[in-house]
């Protein structure tokens, strides 16, 4: 069967190297979908992770290979450091003949709305966050993030879908969703005084798709609690998309593509 073909895919927080990603579900997601351009929004290898316990296997591996496969295939390829990974930009630069490297990169769609693209690290220190609620957030992921990836694990196998435990448990805690809202807010502020139409980033691990203030607000979510990605139909239409709840979100095959136009 001919795979659903998009304009552009945007993924970000995929983690590799870090033993809770969830990159079983996004090998399969990434099998199941064409894009003309794939726009990689941060925090695709945790470096930090990886520093303080070596982590990799087979499935990281070939998340890196169907990347590679898919740029070599023709796909456009742009990738944007985040905070998790921006250790390894000096080596991502050295590969610039495989694909594009961007602090921030700016993307027109189909219908020719500009959206700034960046991970969303540079709002660190501007969203208000006292220092013992940082350090208990980091406790707390650590936790449901934990107790997700092992609920997972035993939901897979019974044949059970991706359940998001992890984004549902830090939704129920004010100061997270406190935190979450002004950091929408800021970011949908700061694309709208530079004069885009919207912005597309990531890190906060927190899928949406909405305008504030007029503003088109775009967070791709991630591959650690969300399981989530952003498309760009060929008609220029932006859509969330959530594993395995994806089939019925994607074009169709016969999907007109528009050429590139960012």
């Amino acid at each position: 069967m001919a795979k659903p073909k998009v304009r552009t895919l945007f993924l970000s927080d995929i983690h590799l190297g870090f033993r809770h990603a969830r990159v079983r579900e996004l090998n399969e997601f990434l099998h199941g979908i064409e894009a003309e351009n794939i726009v990689l929004v941060g925090d695709i290898v945790d470096a930090l992770s990886l520093a303080r316990r070596a982590f990799w296997t087979a499935q990281h591996t070939q998340v890196v290979r169907t990347l590679l496969a898919c740029q070599r295939a023709g796909t456009r390829l742009v990738y944007i450091p985040g905070n998790h990974d921006a250790s390894l930009a000096v080596l991502a630069g050295m590969l610039q003949g495989q694909f594009e490297v961007h602090r921030e990169w700016v993307h027109r769609t189909a219908r020719g709305e500009r959206l700034l693209v960046l991970h969303g690290d540079q709002f660190d220190g501007v969203v208000p966050c006292s220092r013992w609620l940082a350090r208990l957030g980091d406790a707390l992921h650590d936790v449901t993030v934990g107790l997700s990836h092992r609920v997972n694990n035993v939901r897979r196998m019974f044949g059970k879908p991706y359940w998001a435990l992890a984004e549902s448990m830090k939704l129920s805690i004010g100061a997270s969703v406190r935190y979450i809202s002004q950091f929408e807010q800021l970011a949908a502020g700061h694309a709208r005084a530079q004069g885009y139409d919207g912005v597309v980033c990531g890190h906060i691990h927190r899928a949406n798709l909405c305008r504030i203030e007029g503003t088109l607000y775009a967070n791709t979510g991630d591959w650690v609690e969300s399981c989530s990605a952003l498309i760009e139909t060929g008609r220029g239409e932006l859509k969330l998309l959530r594993w395995p709840n994806v089939t019925q979100s994607l074009p169709q095959p016969a999907d007109s593509l528009i050429a590139d136009a960012a």
